[in-house]
């Protein structure tokens, strides 16, 4: 039996330890992910369930996500307090071995309001998250929703470059591991990661052992 997609939601990245006006990195599919039930995604954002006011839901995230039967899709996704997360698709279609740098930024001269940016293009509006500015830490991560029942979704993204905006942008460095059974990051350097989950995960260890 798979020891992975126990949980709803299975995660393999890297947190930083300090609260972030922004993070940025280069976002990689090295395969094509294997998605039995739910979703799997790489991105990066700030926020998170719980931490908005009051215990409230509140994020902003950006990067690559894929469903069973679609193909992968860069998006983006924004969560406020007391509404539903609104999920917003940039492009279809994005193939094994292409990169985008993405990357969620607090506007300089607006405290709580946000972008989202590709490739060094604005994707978005201001967006405005309420008590968001010097509260969050950057997150970049793989994730895999189970559907509602033990999945063992398979992925294999590649993060390059993290880097993260305190007092002006820095290199992600000493970052917290953020891993769920079954999931893991293989970490190349201090600000780039492999994450790695289901099969994948499991050939990795394979390849590695002979």
């Amino acid at each position: 039996m798979p020891i992975c997609g126990l949980a709803p939601y299975s995660y393999a990245g890297v947190a930083d330890r300090y609260a972030a006006e922004g993070v940025a990195a280069t976002v990689e599919l090295e395969a094509a992910p294997a998605v039995v039930r739910g979703h799997v995604a790489a991105w990066v954002g700030v926020g998170g369930v719980g931490m908005g006011p009051r215990g409230s839901n509140e994020w902003i995230q950006v990067g690559v996500a894929a469903t069973p039967g679609s193909a992968n899709a860069l998006y983006y996704e924004v969560a406020k307090p007391g509404a539903a997360p609104a999920y917003v698709e940039l492009r279809r279609s994005v193939g094994v071995g292409e990169q985008h740098r993405v990357a969620v930024i607090e506007m300089q001269r607006r405290p709580n309001w946000w972008r989202v940016w590709v490739d060094g293009r604005a994707m978005t509006r201001p967006i405005h998250l309420a008590q968001s500015h010097r509260r969050w830490p950057a997150v970049a991560t793989s994730e895999s929703w189970n559907g509602g029942e033990q999945t063992c979704n398979a992925f294999n993204y590649r993060f390059g470059t993290i880097r993260v905006r305190r007092d002006g942008w820095r290199l992600l460095q000493n970052a917290s591991p953020i891993e769920t059974p079954g999931y893991t990051v293989l970490r190349s350097s201090g600000a780039s990661l492999l994450a790695l989950g289901g099969s994948a995960q499991a050939e990795s260890i394979a390849l590695s052992a002979n």
